[in-house]
């Protein structure tokens, strides 16, 4: 099990914590592993690479993905798989965004420009660009390295960039955190923030004159031979703007993913063919298969190796995990795409996987590229499916709970009024605040996701996208608690009116 799978696992036991009983049935309910799929020791080929993909399909009604998985300087398998949301095949040459897969190419443009004497990493960015300005001095102190490896102190928590309206350019998006603050000091708390790589990416076209888009064009998709790759400004610029799918009690449903900004934080749209070429170069040393250096090895380390004490450096995470080789790796996530690449350094191998399911809910990427990490290392891969296929069900049953009981509670308001009318009216105001709650945690339903996503903050409607299922359940306690308030609280004023 990969770091991410573990992180999620562990955002779902604490969502269960806190919703109690329903939680408690979630977790019983994950499903146990089931072997599938390969033998111990199997040859890693593109016919085992086709049984294992196809199989996930199969089992988990994925609509499509893209796979690359290369070992050395060769590519073992580029292919794709299933449909994209308008029911075209996918192939090794369908154009898919990688979310924030895309970071790890904006950090190897600006290594190139540090190898070029063009920028320091321990300079404080504002030095390179100077329109870089936030309502916190301390901003002026953000290094260009503290960028990269996110630590440069911005957060979600002072700057919901989500939850804000898009801009439409680098230019743009640098210029609206003018009055954005810091939620720590730089250099002290990595925090996964969009905006850190915006900046970045702005920084690359300042300092080499050259608009961000042409520059990646240029230097590094089109000496590593991607010619297909492309980085966008927003979502509505990538391939039918980015349209997939979610998951919701056991169906997918295709939905349009909304306007985002993207460019340098989450704006590549590539192939798998083209993905496989960045993932050879990747583990040779920043060299090609035609044995063309793109970055030194040097700097490749550089964005390999985090902070002390964290796993997060340039673009990649580093993990070690108990019993098992290293791993560097980042996960991507749309409201409409989820996306995984894995670096096995100890055996040369390399795994790009990009899904075409929402963020959560979905996870297929996650799963997938576990799966290939598992055969590569010789291993059976284990028959996962995403956690919401066993916890839909569950939430689905709450749901008419929650809607029964509110049905019952409205039938009983008058007889609850009746028996309250002659006392106090702030004991009848305290016995409603059980639905006031309900109500509330609706309302809060975005900023209790985005506690387990490490302070990420979303809306109500992104909600629906990432955990549709949840969502509804929390609408239905919702809708319960302002009918029993409404209708209580009706019956109780006219009885007090008539006494």
């Amino acid at each position: 099990m990969t770091m991410q799978q573990c992180n999620r696992r562990g955002a779902v036991k604490k969502l269960a914590a806190g919703l109690g009983l329903a939680g408690m049935l979630l977790l019983t309910l994950l499903p146990a592993p089931a072997v599938a799929g390969a033998h111990r020791g199997a040859t890693v080929d593109a016919a085992a690479v086709d049984r294992y993909v196809n199989d996930y399909l199969r089992r988990t009604d994925l609509p499509g993905a893209v796979v690359a998985v290369t070992k050395g300087d060769q590519v073992v398998s580029a292919n794709g798989y299933g449909h994209d949301a308008e029911g075209r095949p996918m192939t090794a040459r369908t154009r898919v965004p990688v979310a924030s897969l895309s970071k790890s190419f904006t950090a190897l443009a600006v290594m190139q420009l540090v190898e070029a004497g063009k920028v320091d990493l321990d300079t404080p960015v504002r030095r390179y660009l100077p329109e870089f300005t936030m309502a916190d001095p301390r901003a002026a102190r953000i290094t260009v390295r503290e960028l990269l490896n996110q630590t440069s102190g911005m957060a979600d928590s002072a700057f919901p960039d989500l939850t804000l309206s898009q801009p439409d350019t680098l230019a743009g998006a640098v210029a609206r955190m003018r009055d954005a603050k810091l939620a720590y000091e730089p250099g002290t708390t990595m925090r996964y923030h969009n905006p850190n790589f915006f900046v970045a990416a702005r920084l690359v076209e300042v300092v080499s004159g050259t608009p961000f888009a042409r520059y990646m064009a240029e230097k590094v998709f089109t000496p590593l031979g991607m010619e297909s790759t492309t980085t966008v400004d927003t979502t509505q610029d990538m391939p039918d703007q980015a349209k997939g799918y979610i998951r919701a009690y056991g169906q997918v449903i295709p939905r349009s993913q909304p306007r985002w900004f993207t460019n340098g934080s989450h704006g590549v749209v590539t192939t798998a063919a083209d993905l496989a070429r960045w993932l050879v170069m990747q583990n040779n040393g920043g060299r090609t298969a035609a044995d063309r250096q793109i970055i030194s090895s040097r700097s490749i380390e550089t964005m390999r190796t985090p902070p002390k004490g964290g796993n997060y450096a340039m673009g990649w995470s580093t993990y070690k995990p108990e019993n098992e080789p290293v791993r560097i790796q980042h996960t991507g996530e749309l409201l409409t795409h989820n996306s995984m690449q894995v670096l096995l350094p100890d055996s040369g191998y390399g795994i790009a996987v990009v899904a075409n399911t929402a963020m959560i809910s979905g996870d297929d990427s996650n799963h997938l590229a576990e799966g290939l990490v598992e055969l590569a290392e010789g291993r059976t891969p284990e028959a996962t499916t995403p956690f919401t296929t066993t916890a839909d069900p569950v939430l689905a049953v709450l749901t008419l709970l929650a809607l029964a009981l509110g049905v019952l509670g409205v039938l009983r308001s008058r007889k609850w009024a009746v028996r309250r009318a002659g006392r106090p009216l702030w004991r009848a105001v305290l016995r409603l605040l059980p639905q006031a709650v309900l109500v509330a945690a609706f309302v809060m339903l975005p900023d209790l996701l985005g506690f387990l996503m490490n302070g990420r903050k979303g809306t109500l409607d992104q909600v629906t996208y990432a955990w549709l299922a949840l969502y509804v359940w929390f609408a239905a306690m919702a809708l319960a608690g302002l009918a029993v308030i409404a209708t209580r609280g009706f019956h109780l004023l006219r009885l007090r009116a008539n006494r």
